[in-house]
């Protein structure tokens, strides 16, 4: 495989995996100096370099990696002042991981391309723990060419990688994705907090459910806490899920689709917000509903 330079933005706790996985790889690794970063010393270790800009960055980058939050972070570290576009060359790739407003994407894939630059979306589904072993699931949007040159990039972190479409399905199918699984989560912890009200016994509960039809990924992700308040079992925050559901409604809005179901959903994320910490994981919402009942009644 070939060996590019590579330079990342976002080095939390899905962008270090990836991070250690293309450095494992054989790439050069540069990466961002922000506040946010997990610590570098390893990668540090392993030969990554740091800038102080996107600009500087991209300046010395063959591919840009994106591995934020969302859309204004995205579209910040793109377009922003001493930002990538300012500072990439002509035939520099940008592949953007974050979750993000497809819409956004169309229009700074754009961007990018009129500066002589190549974009495309890829997602990730999966959790930290993936990442580090470089197992996460990749939801593409490129055109056919681009997809087939980054695939042996994309593999370094990556155990399964679908072409979902041209630039922005990448994004789309990563919303239907986490609404799909966020909701069902949210579901099950109403559900949960539920079953307190009414005495059930939690074990019991998850019994039930898990031999019928109940049974899933979300309910797997729940089960530490569950059975003795252990929310590792879903390393995902409260924030960041009201996040994707607000870009869901979005997404569904521009396109005038129903979204009935996914505005509950977001109504209850953003009430949990308010009422708890926005940061804490998400299994965390189930007493947060549970206390919410209890006032009601």
């Amino acid at each position: 495989m070939a060996s590019y330079k590579i330079g990342m933005i976002g080095i939390g706790l899905m962008g270090h995996g990836i991070a250690t996985n293309l450095l494992k790889h054989g790439h050069a690794l540069s990466v961002l100096e922000h506040a946010g970063n997990q610590p570098l010393n390893d990668l540090l270790a392993g030969g990554a370099q740091t800038f102080k800009t996107p600009h500087e960055l991209a300046n010395q980058s063959d591919v840009i990696i994106l591995c934020v939050t969302g859309t204004p972070q995205v579209e910040q570290v793109l377009l922003g002042e001493q930002g990538v576009l300012q500072g990439m060359k002509p035939g520099c790739i940008v592949i953007d991981c974050s979750t993000a407003v497809p819409t956004s994407t169309e229009r700074v894939a754009q961007l990018v391309i009129e500066k002589g630059g190549a974009f495309m979306d890829a997602p990730m589904t999966r959790t930290p723990k993936e990442a580090a072993e470089g197992r996460l699931n990749l939801l593409v949007g490129a055109d056919a060419d681009l997809f087939e040159i980054c695939k042996p990039i994309l593999a370094c972190f990556s155990e399964n990688i679908v072409h979902a479409g041209p630039i922005g399905a990448g994004h789309r199918m990563k919303l239907l994705h986490n609404y799909v699984s966020l909701g069902s989560v949210t579901l099950i912890a109403e559900a949960a907090a539920c079953a307190q009200s009414a005495g059930v016994d939690a074990q019991t509960f998850v019994d039930v459910l898990a031999m019928g039809g109940g049974w899933g990924a979300a309910l797997e992700r729940l089960k530490p806490f569950l059975a003795s308040g252990d929310t590792s079992g879903l390393r995902f925050s409260l924030a960041n899920s009201l996040k994707d559901l607000t870009y869901y409604n979005q997404m569904a809005s521009d396109m005038q689709a129903d979204r009935t179901v996914a505005g509950a959903v977001q109504r209850t994320l953003d009430q949990a917000c308010k009422e708890g910490d926005p940061q804490a994981l998400l299994p965390s919402i189930i007493p947060l509903i549970a206390k919410r009942q209890f006032i009601k009644t």
